[in-house]
């Protein structure tokens, strides 16, 4: 039986339902491929990201694994250098404690060198005092009374201090007081502590002690005031000779000398006739004044006097000066007695004594 050719336009309904059928299957074939392929090519691409994942997985597990023994031996380092820092730190406690310690000894230590430096200058100092007052002693002798005054000078060129017997004659006159005649009344009419102590009295009185220290030990002195009479300054002392070597008699001679007061006029005259008086006579005298005399034997009838007169009063009182004995005059300045250097200098040079005027600055 010959087919039948078929003609798309004799196409029946059951013919074209049977090749939309196909055409549908066809299709789903098609889709189903597609999407097979899809699905594989995403499984594909799936199965590369687990894979890739796992090797991350892997990798990250071997890191965390590496990370925890680094983690643990970090750990075991931090304790390690925990137990080192309190180590050390105990070591810097003891350390610190011991430089406390070492720093208290050590101003302990200063402390004692300090007093032993200090101790030190005091007996180096004590003994320059002591090796000074050696020397002192090895050139002056054993005194029994030192004195080394305020001034820059200690000693007297060409003063005779030698003898036996050794009369100290003092001026305690008003004129004693000061250098000029208007402070001398000023001061004269003021109480007797004032008095005692005016500088040119106390410049006296100085004088006179670097005088008596100075004496050899071996020699009899007296220290006798005079003003209108003449006195021992050692009041029991009168017409006597005291030991230059004994304490008792040096003391005293000294006390009286402080406690005198200058006033009343001048009489050399009384003063040099001591010498007379005294039991053996001198053989040293030693005068402290500051001019010539305001009167002689006798009170005078004249408030003033004049110069001539005070020569005349002057020649009258040397004559009282036994034969033989160096008179040795320390002349205190005083204004308007302009014949006193020239008289006592030529009593020095008569009785082969000596004359000085020493500087403002002595003893």
């Amino acid at each position: 039986m010959k087919r039948r050719p078929i003609s798309p336009f004799s196409l029946s309904f059951l013919d074209i339902m049977f090749c939309g059928f196909g055409a549908v299957v066809l299709l789903v074939l098609i889709l189903n491929k597609n999407t097979v392929e899809t699905r594989n090519e995403v499984f594909a691409d799936l199965r590369s990201e687990v894979v890739r994942i796992e090797s991350e997985v892997i990798v990250g597990r071997e890191n965390m694994v590496e990370a925890r023994n680094s983690l643990e031996t970090t750990e075991k380092d931090i304790v390690l250098m925990q137990g080192e820092a309190e180590r050390v730190q105990k070591s810097t406690l003891e350390i610190e404690a011991g430089l406390t310690d070492l720093d208290r000894e050590t101003t302990a230590s200063i402390e004692h060198i300090n007093k032993l430096k200090s101790d030190l200058q005091g007996l180096d100092k004590k003994s320059r005092e002591l090796s000074a007052e050696q020397k002192a002693m090895a050139k002056q002798g054993n005194k029994v009374h030192r004195f080394s005054g305020d001034g820059n000078r200690q000693y007297l060129t060409g003063l005779k201090l030698s003898g036996k017997r050794i009369l100290i004659l003092v001026d305690a006159s008003a004129s004693m007081l000061d250098e000029t005649i208007v402070n001398i009344i000023r001061l004269r009419n003021m109480n007797d502590d004032r008095k005692r102590a005016a500088e040119k009295w106390r410049r006296a009185q100085g004088t006179t002690e670097w005088l008596i220290s100075n004496l050899p030990e071996s020699s009899k002195f007296q220290l006798y005031l005079f003003n209108t009479v003449s006195r021992a300054a050692h009041a029991t002392s009168q017409g006597k000779w005291l030991s230059a070597s004994r304490t008792e008699d040096v003391a005293g001679a000294v006390s009286g000398l402080r406690q005198a007061i200058p006033e009343g006029g001048t009489s050399l005259y009384h003063a040099l006739s001591t010498a007379a008086l005294l039991t053996p006579r001198p053989d040293n005298i030693l005068l402290v004044t500051d001019g010539l005399p305001t009167q002689g034997q006798k009170k005078p009838t004249r408030a003033k006097v004049s110069s001539e007169r005070r020569l005349i009063h002057f020649s009258n009182a040397i004559k009282k000066v036994p034969s033989g004995i160096p008179v040795n005059t320390i002349l205190l300045p005083m204004e308007g007695d302009a014949y006193a250097a020239a008289a006592f200098w030529k009593l020095a040079v008569d009785t082969n004594g000596s004359f000085l005027t020493p500087a403002r600055d002595w003893p």
